[in-house]
């Protein structure tokens, strides 16, 4: 199971109706009084270019938020109207790394290591009883594991976060299947009438359910609604 995220490395996706006000200052006000915390832009989202019009909306930032450049070009932003994000294309390439990074790890980990207990047992453990079995323990057992040492000693072109290591066994599908839904909604996801959808624990079961709820929450809003990523600080 991915280790918790702590709060101020969160990415919350906020969304707005069409013709509402949807700059950071709202969306911050958004997450300031559902989540109680602060906001700042987080340009994560890939910018759509149109075919037919592409060469010349590529270099306009209209209906985007945050908008950063490449050679002039608008190429990332923080947020913007839906239908000039390029949501299929963040999850493409999400998948492909992640098929990639998983291949490399059954290459070079699975095939030479027994498989190991997820970090999620020894969290249960610990939460179990903490008196018997400090955090620091079950942290240290967990890490001792051989396919756990090997995933962290590998320094060859890919790091492999054994915290994700659930996710690294149940499979390529499911292991590319949890990076582009989390490429293209973070942690958290406020919706337009402001209810706050999030897992309902830590584990990597309800951390999907929330990522399919989310997803399908935007993947249904309107082409014109706004979404606006933000990294809380």
């Amino acid at each position: 199971m991915p280790k918790p995220t702590p709060l101020t490395d969160q990415i919350v996706t906020v969304c707005f109706e069409p013709g509402q006000d949807a700059d950071w200052f709202a969306a911050s006000e958004k997450v300031n009084d559902i989540m109680a915390a602060n906001g700042i832009p987080a340009r994560r989202f890939r910018v759509r270019h149109r075919r037919l019009i592409g060469w010349l909306s590529r270099f306009f930032g209209y209906y985007l938020l945050d908008a950063a450049r490449r050679f002039g070009a608008v190429t990332f932003a923080a947020g913007g109207r839906k239908s000039r994000l390029d949501l299929p294309g963040m999850s493409l390439i999400a998948a492909n790394a992640a098929i990639t990074r998983w291949r490399a790890w059954q290459a070079h980990i699975s095939a030479a290591t027994p498989a190991a207990r997820v970090w999620e047992d020894f969290l249960a453990q610990h939460h179990a009883d903490p008196d018997k079995l400090s955090l620091a323990e079950a942290r240290r057992r967990f890490e001792q594991q051989p396919r756990v040492l090997a995933m962290l000693a590998h320094a060859d072109g890919h790091l492999f976060d054994p915290y994700e290591l659930a996710l690294y066994q149940a499979g390529e599908a499911t292991y590319a299947g949890w990076h582009w839904r989390v490429a293209l909604i973070g942690d958290a996801l406020i919706t337009t009438d402001g209810r706050l959808l999030q897992p309902a624990s830590d584990s990597v079961a309800d951390r999907f359910r929330f990522l399919n709820d989310a997803c399908a929450y935007v993947r249904h809003l309107h082409a014109h609604a706004r979404l606006c990523a933000l990294a809380l600080a």
